[in-house]
């Protein structure tokens, strides 16, 4: 294991952030007391990943309903997109205004703000076994766990399927591809019937690595996988990462339309080709399901079907495990309202709540259990959680369960890839030169 991290992906310079968590002087930070009884009053700022409709209004009504139940409690919110929250949390942990409470990944992510002091250790109140930590299953709050505690409030699970109109499957005459082959196979008719074959951006980088990890997951033995991850261990040398990023440029060519200007193409452009009938296939996790078939779109919850990126007959790594992750909320460790946070965290994950933010239109399977039923979630969000249960383990995002250095050199390869300026083993190299600088 690393002896040593810094909080670089969160931070504009690792001297900063390493400063503003009170690392570099080795000083003993006071303790956020998560566990007191909470003050009904002030200010408790909140930072999540809801931006945008139709999430946007979900925290709005669960900060209304807290807050009338606490008119002195004024819960400020900070609405960001997947996309824009990386930056925001960057921005307010290097000017030490990281609110009360926080989005987190999983992965190297969380462990960058628990490492540097930043999350509040919530073992007493969450870990399995708590009254609090009895309405999650045990994976869910796992991912949070570090060296024996817990410090994340996992939200919503999460996973990646190809999403498909069945009425463009039925006109093009192909049937659910169940082989990497097959897939590819199927592109070339369902062009010919007049679409998109899998509509893909990569502007903002991080789509390519969601293809790329699922291909990793399928084609590199899980051991191996696991200690690649890890600079200290990491050789990036399996055969499997070469076939992965060779069977990635195959589709990009035969499947996309826009090749190698997908850099240039945002993913919700994607999603709007895929939700306006213009396109067949659109890669995309459980929580865009309910987006692609939402009122006013062409796609319609009855001709939606999603199904895992496929394997090629010969992977040698785990053809049934799946990539995804939960999605949760950090506590910051220097609020002098984390007790009030932890409040505010137990309300939000209500069984109540839970049961909506797994409903349409937001579609956010919560992590709480019974939450998702075919009764409260559409039927694909509750098909893909399923599935997502029943994987043989789960493999989180490529860009958040490695460290910065080396995340920086998967975002640059993949888009190397695609515009065709880097070939598979030169991606790789870049990979094994950044592992090497992290160490």
């Amino acid at each position: 294991m690393r002896t040593k991290r810094t909080i670089t992906a969160v931070a504009a310079t690792a001297a900063t952030a390493l400063a503003l968590a009170g690392c570099s002087s080795g000083a003993a930070q006071p303790a956020a007391d998560v566990t007191g009884e909470p003050v009904y009053e002030g200010k408790l700022s909140i930072l999540t990943k809801f931006a945008g409709e139709p999430l946007e209004s979900y925290f709005a009504d669960v900060a209304a309903e807290y807050e009338a139940e606490h008119p002195d409690v004024d819960v400020e919110l900070i609405q960001e997109t997947d996309q824009s929250i990386k930056d925001k949390t960057k921005t307010l942990t290097a000017s030490g205004a990281l609110p009360d409470v926080y989005f987190t990944w999983t992965g190297d992510w969380a462990q960058n703000f628990v490492e540097g002091g930043l999350a509040a250790d919530l073992t007493e109140l969450i870990a399995p076994g708590t009254e609090w930590g009895e309405r999650f299953g045990e994976a869910s709050l796992s991912a949070f766990e570090y060296d024996g505690k817990y410090y994340g409030v996992p939200l919503y699970n999460n996973g990646k399927f190809m999403g498909y109109s069945k009425s463009a499957f039925a006109e093009a005459g192909v049937e659910v591809p169940t082989t990497f082959d097959e897939l590819i196979q199927a592109c070339g008719p369902l062009r010919d019937a007049g679409y998109e074959p899998i509509a893909f951006g990569n502007k903002d980088g991080w789509p390519a690595l969601h293809y790329l990890q699922q291909l990793f997951a399928y084609n590199v033995p899980s051991d191996v996988l696991q200690a690649d991850f890890d600079p200290e261990t990491a050789q990036w040398t399996d055969p499997g990462y070469a076939k992965s990023l060779e069977q990635f440029q195959t589709l990009v060519t035969e499947c996309t339309d826009t090749g190698t200007g997908t850099n240039g193409v945002l993913y919700t452009t994607a999603q709007e080709a895929f939700a306006g009938g213009r396109a067949a296939m659109y890669y995309q996790e459980v929580l865009e399901f309910d987006t692609v078939t939402a009122e006013g779109s062409t796609l319609t919850e009855e001709d939606f079907g999603i199904f895992p990126l496929p394997a090629t007959a010969d992977a040698a790594g785990d053809p049934q495990a799946l990539e995804g992750a939960p999605e949760g909320y950090l506590i910051n460790a220097k609020s002098p309202q984390a007790a009030l946070a932890a409040d505010f965290m137990k309300f939000a994950t209500q069984e109540e709540h839970a049961t909506t933010l797994s409903s349409p239109p937001y579609g956010q399977p919560s992590s709480v259990v019974g939450a998702v039923t075919e009764e409260t979630s559409s039927k694909a969000v509750y098909e893909g959680i399923t599935q997502v249960n029943e994987a043989s383990q789960l493999v989180a995002w490529l860009d958040t369960v490695t460290v910065p250095e080396v995340a920086g050199a998967w975002l640059a390869g993949g888009e190397a890839l695609i515009s065709g300026s880097s070939t598979p083993e030169e991606v790789l190299e870049s990979v094994r030169a950044a592992n090497d600088d992290a160490k």
